[in-house]
């Protein structure tokens, strides 16, 4: 059955698997209108089709005199500004005679098998053209000969739908991009939540419910980055939807820039959802015959609560975005020296850490920051990718030589994208920074930012790696930005292109990750910017990994990997156990908590171990030992949260594998209280009639999915934790 058709009689355009649905119409006058998003309907009969009734203050058509049908009211599938539609558009086009009005109309549509690439963009992919079809829909403006493709593909297995657009000047003038959304979607009157995920460094994606009232609400980054801030993801769910029950829909910017989403509801109850580009400061000059794509959305539906959007969020991510040598492949536990020894550090200390991650099982051993030029501190050097031979008397390569003697795996800190102004490379280029002219720079964490919308710089930074990746035996490569981008202008580029330059350089950074991760496909790339300021689908195409956030410590990465969890599968979470006080929170937790926490995303170290005690270090080879057997389950198994932090002291998640023959379910008290109820957990995913043993104990799955079980009463003190572990009685 095709996942894709087109009555041409009543003119609806219908996109369904076996769970969804998405239907689409040519209404009157050529407009593009949205009918209907989610569960499957057999078949489109026109009972959806949008009433025609006389709204005061709502002008026709253009050129019409029919006072029952208005842009103003209609469900619009991408809809314009100033002919009309009050609402926020979805694209803003300034044109040689002054206006901004754009009359796109339906022109023509194909259908194709598969799903095309988007050029210089990360996206979704398909490996055969059986997975998925997608449908493109061209509308135009007749005047100025301006069209633009709609992209929809849905994909045969998952309950999504992507989306993106292609803007492409026919005309004979040069027009200017001011916004142009990769998806704009109009709902039907309902009442519905919004979920979104702001934060700050140390603090990120923060899940917040709200209900989505009357008005306009705009969520977005303006940092040059996906940012700590505002994650470029946000979910709309039935007021009653819970983990385990109701409608959701999931919208995923694969995106790794300025970015916003948009909300409105209007004076009739209808919903506006828009992501894309963020418009504030964006300019983009197309000259006739050229086009501009736009970023890719993921769009995730379930109608079985939040557990299973994220079930179809986590697959999509590792079976469609995530490529290369990586995809679906267990990730190494590490140890990075950072919190151990920041940049105080030579190459006895660093053996020192790495003889002893050796003895106790760890497979990979990461050299952070300070390695490079005269990097003693965070105020000098970047930009100079040499080795620091006062800190490595044998250097990358001899250091390397002896981790691989260990049968251990070597890593190498970079942060590409940053420049110091105490730099060699600065003292040569200072025209290479993003700045503008006659206007002091704003520097943080001492450093600038390389114009990457430039190809000299970034072909610069190509040569540089290399020159490393060539001559060193590097197995992962830790790609950091430390900063956000300020006083954003390139000496590159004219005044017309200012506008450009945030998006320009999105691109370029895209470029030079492609260029090195197919020339090195068996390194392993994680992403970082402070953690998790850039912790998107876009990034997640280059990389497929990224630390999850500079904060550490057990308690506070309860709430920011619970919620970072809703779009992003724990094989993309990098987690460590750190050293107490905490370096972010000087919060002191027991190892067993840490070390439950951390094995709930890519496990690793992040402290001397070479300072444990015998007894920390046996309790570190029993965690090592147990997640390496178990490591495929808690990275790909399916993800079921429990109880949030967000609602409860008591925090708790589980691990399914695909065969439901096996789960892990880890429990955590934040705080001790005298008298403290008994806390009974009900498990989820689990096969019913299979037998399961935990501890000596055995139980049919309903019974532990519907009953439950206690957890210890005699679980004392603060940061508590318990880890349990069912397998199939055969």
């Amino acid at each position: 059955m095709p996942l894709i058709t087109f009555n041409s009689e009543n003119k609806t355009f219908h996109l369904s698997n076996n769970s969804i649905s998405y239907i689409m119409t040519i209404e009157e006058g050529g407009y593009l209108a949205h009918l209907y998003y989610g569960r499957k309907i057999k078949e489109y009969n026109g009972l959806s089709d949008y009433p025609r009734i006389n709204r005061s203050f709502s002008p026709n058509l253009p050129g019409s005199t029919d006072r029952m049908y208005s842009l103003d009211t209609l469900l619009m599938e991408y809809p314009g500004f100033g002919n009309g539609d009050f609402r926020q558009p979805a694209h803003m086009i300034y044109h040689k005679n002054g206006t901004q009005v754009t009359d796109f109309k339906y022109l023509t549509h194909e259908i194709v098998k598969g799903k095309p690439k988007l050029a210089g963009l990360p996206a979704t992919y398909t490996t055969r053209d059986d997975e998925a079809e997608t449908l493109i829909i061209t509308l135009i403006d007749e005047l100025t000969q301006m069209t633009v493709d709609l992209l929809y593909t849905i994909f045969a297995a998952e309950n999504v739908i992507t989306r993106s657009s292609l803007f492409k000047n026919n005309g004979v003038d040069d027009v200017r991009l001011q916004k142009v959304a990769s998806m704009s979607m109009d709902i039907a009157s309902c009442d519905l939540d919004l979920i979104h995920f702001p934060g700050t460094w140390a603090r990120e994606r923060q899940l917040v419910r709200e209900k989505i009232s009357s008005g306009q609400k705009k969520l977005d980054s303006k940092r040059g980055s996906s940012s700590h801030q505002q994650n470029p993801v946000i979910i709309l769910a039935d007021p009653k939807t819970t983990e385990q029950q109701g409608e959701a829909f999931g919208f995923s910017l694969v995106y790794s820039g300025n970015h916003e989403i948009q909300i409105e509801k209007d004076p009739y109850q209808q919903t506006r959802i828009m992501l894309g580009i963020n418009s504030f400061d964006f300019n983009w000059l197309l000259t006739p015959g050229h086009n501009f794509q736009t970023p890719e959305v993921i769009m995730s539906y379930s109608s079985r609560g939040l557990n299973d959007l994220s079930a179809t969020n986590h697959r999509v991510i590792n079976k469609h975005l995530i490529r290369g040598n990586y995809k679906n492949q267990e990730r190494p536990i590490l140890v990075n020296n950072w919190e151990a020894t920041y940049f105080d550090f030579d190459e006895d200390k660093i053996m020192a850490i790495v003889d002893e991650a050796h003895d106790l099982g760890i497979e990979l051993f990461v050299l952070d920051d300070g390695w490079f030029g005269k990097r003693e501190d965070d105020n000098s050097s970047l930009g100079d990718w040499f080795e620091n031979e006062g800190k490595l008397k044998n250097g990358l390569k001899g250091l390397s030589e002896k981790v691989h003697a260990k049968g251990m795996s070597f890593g190498l800190w970079f942060e590409p994208e940053m420049i110091s102004e105490i730099s060699e490379l600065f003292k040569t280029h200072p025209e290479w920074v993003l700045k503008i002219p006659d206007r002091a720079s704003s520097p943080s964490r001492g450093q600038l930012v390389l114009d990457f919308s430039r190809a000299d710089v970034r072909k610069y930074i190509y040569q540089k790696m290399t020159a490393i990746l060539d001559n060193v035996a590097i197995d992962y490569i830790k790609w950091d930005m430390n900063r956000n981008m300020s006083d954003v202008y390139s000496n590159n580029l004219t005044s017309e292109h200012q506008g450009s330059v945030s998006h320009r350089y999105m691109l370029g950074l895209y470029d030079l990750l492609e260029q090195l991760t197919t020339e090195y496909p068996e390194v392993l790339f994680e992403s970082c910017s402070g953690g998790g300021g850039r912790f998107d689908a876009g990034m997640l195409y280059y990389m497929p990994q990224t630390w999850t956030s500079d904060n550490t410590d057990a308690i506070a990465r309860l709430n920011i990997q619970y919620s970072t969890s809703m779009f992003y599968p724990t094989s993309t979470m990098g987690s460590h156990v750190s050293a107490i006080p905490n370096h972010q929170t000087e919060r002191e937790t027991s190892l067993s908590i840490r070390g439950n926490v951390a094995m709930s995303g890519v496990f690793g170290y992040e402290l001397d171990l070479s300072l444990l005690s015998d007894e920390e270090k046996n309790q570190i080879k029993e965690q090592v030992a147990f997640y390496k057997e178990h490591r495929h389950l808690l990275q790909y198994g399916t993800f079921i949260r429990l109880l949030s932090p967000y609602e409860s002291n008591d925090v708790a998640w589980m691990y399914v594998n695909q065969d439901q023959s096996e789960a892990i379910v880890f429990y955590f008290r934040v705080l001790s209280e005298e008298s403290y109820p008994l806390v009974k957990l009900t498990l989820d995913g689990l096969a019913k009639d299979k037998v399961y043993d935990c501890r000596g104990q055995k139980a049919y799955g309903d019974e532990l999915m519907y009953s439950g079980f206690y957890v210890d009463p005699q679980l004392k003190g603060d940061y508590a934790t318990e880890m349990y572990h069912f397998k199939e009685l055969s």
